[in-house]
This record gives structure tokens, sequence and C-alpha cells, in this order.
């Protein structure tokens, strides 16, 4: 399984394939024999496991001449272990932002940003009942990369687990990303939100007590 973002430089063969498949477009097994200089089966192996993964497809090539040959490429979702510039651009922004109008425009910027996306997801959550809306909200952050989960607590209040944070260095610089992150998770939910745990002081994860008892 593929857990890390992906270089120039694979570390093994798994990587390799997509590397290739990457700088090419699509690829025959025969042509990925070819590069990686191993056989057939063992490409075939490697392309089994990445399909399982979803992050190959194929399709199937009708030539002039000769049988069909299948055709390997990568899914969107592998695109995205390869390295982007968007974490630069946020910084640019924010950086941008902050030299013209300070602190106060980058409070400004964030809350607009926050504004659109409770926007966004209301048609996921309004129609909910509570503890499904507590499951789905959990669902945006994870697919967004925080890595989260929830509990309910034995007072009838809710837990949120964030145990890896995506924005981790740009939060670093600009705090009033997670000042508004509650704010965020209360205008989501529709109830009080208070953080309990901060990674940012040191706390292995951040926490969110979500009041509803």
């Amino acid at each position: 399984m593929v857990t890390q973002p992906l270089t120039d430089n694979p570390e093994n063969t798994h990587q390799a394939v997509l590397h290739h498949l990457k700088h090419n477009n699509d690829m025959s097994v025969a042509e990925l024999c070819e590069v990686l200089d191993i056989t057939s089966m063992a490409v075939r192996r490697h392309l089994s496991g990445l399909q399982k993964e979803g992050l190959v497809d194929c399709r199937l090539v009708r030539q002039s001449r000769g049988r069909p040959t299948y055709r390997y490429s990568l899914t969107e979702k592998a695109q995205s272990l390869f390295p982007s510039g968007l974490g630069i651009m946020a910084f640019d922004l924010l950086d941008a932002v902050f030299e013209t109008k300070g602190h106060q425009g980058v409070m400004e910027l964030l809350k607009m940003r926050d504004e659109w996306l409770v926007k966004k997801h209301r048609p996921r959550l309004e129609a909910l009942e509570f503890e499904a809306r507590v499951e789905e909200v959990v669902k945006i952050y994870s697919e967004n990369g925080f890595m989260s989960k929830w509990e309910q607590l034995p007072d009838g209040n809710y837990f949120i687990f964030q145990q890896h944070c995506a924005i981790h260095h740009l939060a670093t610089q600009y705090r009033q990303i997670c000042v508004l992150e509650p704010k965020l998770m209360e205008s989501l939910l529709g109830v009080p939100v208070t953080r309990e745990k901060y990674m940012l002081k040191d706390d292995p994860i951040c926490g969110y007590l979500i009041h509803v008892a």
C-alpha cells in the first residue's frame, strides 16, 4: 500500500510502477516489463494490487494488427500521491493578504472561506439526524486529510478526534485557522463546540467536544 507522497526517486517497485505511469500517461504490461526489468507475472501482481487500492485503471485498446492489448493508467486518486503546489499557494495567498491588510485581513479571508465551506456542505448535512450529522462532518474532515474519528460520551455529548492535521505547517504560522476551527464545526453541526486537545500545544491530537447534553 502506498502511504506517502511520491517523488522522482521511487523506493520500491510498487512506487516505480506509479512513477512510470505518471510520466507516460498509459502503458502496457510489456512496456512496464521493459522499463522495470521484471517479469510480466511480477508486473501483473503489482498492477493488481494497485487496482485494488483504486490507484490504477485499465482499458482495452484494439489495434489494426494483432490482438487487443490492455493499457494501464493512473486514476484521479493516484494523482493526489504526487507533489502538489497547493500548500505553497496557500502560504503565498495568506502572506500576500498579511502584507497588505495584516492579521485582520487574514482573519477576514479565513472567515469568508469558512462561510463558503458551510454553504458547500450544508446540502450533505441539513436532512440528517444529529448523530448522522456528526458522522458526516467527520467524513468531510477525513476526505480532506484530517484522519478524523468520533465517539459519543457517557454524558450524551460527542467528541471528535483529529489524529492528523492536513494543514499543520500553515496553521503553525497562521493561528487564525485554529481560532476559527471550533466556529466552523459549530456552523456545520448547529451546536456549541469547544477545543479540548490541541496539537500546537503538544497534544497528540486535536480534539473537539460537541455540546448537546
